[in-house]
């Protein structure tokens, strides 16, 4: 199929600019960029139907997500591959990177064969699996790194459960570097995060909160770097989210190790503050950080510090919601919401187009090994066309997710997905 997309605003991450011009799309790859709005070409090959006037909107590559949880195997009722495919392509979302913490784990070939057939069959974006660092995730043996990588696997990972034992966690990035496979870490000490449902300040005092120091992100980065430096494993570390890491990531990069980083949406437009009198759809993991914290790591997401943001997509039922805030379950779903809610730091001056699409589509696609995130001619053709001027109160019971566990219910907020295409193929069309 052929698509010409013209009179649109073209948000190029890699440039750093945004251009007025139209986009050329045939056989599911960019065949052009063109650096006027209406160019010429005959309707013999490109027909009517398949012509988009964007109206000056904006077209960026589509979103690559990393770090998404479906619920399949174990709790559907929860998020679907089905539920999920809906959700992120009417968030613009073409790619989602899936972690492994179901039930059971993602942590055998056959398994990880389950969730991509399922994933192929329901979802009409990509997916891309990651499988558990350890069997279980248990922090005991590592799995078949160099099966579940011929399986599919892009990654390794054991989420939020940080393994404990060192020389296993050793022992698995030894082998992980000799496959060339990415490990991406929960940079958290977990003995002091144990537990912790906020970040430790007067306010998780005031609440009468169990709570965790922002130490505890710096030391579990320190180690993870340590063993980065000691075993030369490519290493992602999934959420930085205080100030107090900072500066050990900018060592390891200095330092030249193949170490990136990602931070999460809530962690970038909320605060701790947010919490208020125990409202369980705040309760994330990493607890919600100081408002210095947030601001530090919106400024390391314009110097390029941080390198992705992602959506961090946690369905969580109501009944594990509607709890008392210390039992309540963490985490919010996120692929539907994160443009529009990320769109308050570009209103806010913040950051510009190009670098969020840096960490929301090139950086992550890179890290990935993807050949998407680009608007350049012979890219894929996964693009997403949007508005960011559009007003929206979002209300969480007209999400496509199963789960409607948002912070952001009610949120007035700028931005709306017109249309997302994956491949060429148009998956999403707002109404």
């Amino acid at each position: 199929m052929t698509i010409l997309i013209t009179n649109a605003r073209l948000v190029d991450p890699e440039a750093s600019e945004v251009t007025l011009g139209a986009v050329l799309i045939r056989n599911g790859v960019i065949a052009e960029v063109f650096d006027t709005p209406t160019p010429e070409i005959s309707t013999d090959n490109v027909p009517s139907e398949n012509r988009r006037d964007a109206g000056g909107k904006y077209l960026a590559p589509g979103i690559v997500d990393i770090g998404v949880k479906i619920c399949e195997p174990g709790e559907r009722h929860k998020e679907s591959y089905g539920s999920a495919g809906q959700a992120a392509a009417a968030g613009g979302v073409t790619t989602i990177v899936t972690r492994p913490d179901t039930t059971p784990a993602i942590d055998t070939p056959e398994t990880l064969e389950f969730v991509r057939r399922r994933a192929n069959e329901a979802a009409p974006v990509h997916v891309l699996p990651m499988a558990a660092l350890t069997k279980g995730r248990d922090g005991r043996e590592m799995t078949e790194i160099g099966f579940l990588m011929d399986a599919g696997a892009v990654a390794f990972t054991d989420c939020d459960r940080v393994v404990r034992d060192t020389k296993v966690l050793s022992r698995a990035m030894t082998y992980a570097r000799a496959l060339g496979a990415l490990i991406v870490g929960h940079p958290q000490e977990p003995n002091l995060s144990a537990g912790a449902a906020t970040t430790s300040g007067k306010f998780a005092s005031l609440r009468g909160l169990p709570s965790v120091t922002p130490m505890a992100e710096r030391m579990g980065l320190d180690r993870d770097i340590a063993m980065v430096e000691m075993t030369g494993v490519r290493y992602h570390a999934d959420q930085i989210t205080t100030t107090r890491a900072l500066p050990a990531l900018e060592r390891a990069k200095r330092n030249g190790f193949d170490v990136t980083a990602g931070v999460s949406m809530h962690h970038l437009t909320l605060n701790e503050y947010d919490v208020a009198d125990y409202r369980t759809f705040f309760k994330v993991k990493p607890p919600l950080r100081a408002e210095d914290d947030r601001q530090a790591v919106v400024e390391a997401v314009k110097s390029g510090l941080i390198d992705v943001i992602g959506s961090f997509h946690t369905p969580q039922d109501e009944e594990s919601k509607r709890l008392p805030f210390e039992e309540a379950a963490s985490g919010a779903v996120g692929l539907e919401t994160m443009l529009p809610v990320l769109m308050r730091l570009y209103h806010s001056g913040d950051l510009d187009l190009p670098t969020l699409f840096r960490a929301l589509s090139l950086n992550p696609a890179k890290r990935m090994g993807l050949e998407c995130g680009r608007l350049t001619k012979g890219a894929p053709a996964d693009l997403v066309l949007f508005d960011p001027d559009k007003p929206i109160v979002l209300d969480r019971f007209k999400l496509l997710s199963k789960s409607k566990n948002t912070p952001f219910d009610g949120a007035r907020l700028q931005g709306k997905v017109l249309e997302t295409f994956v491949s060429g193929t148009s998956v999403y069309r707002s109404t």
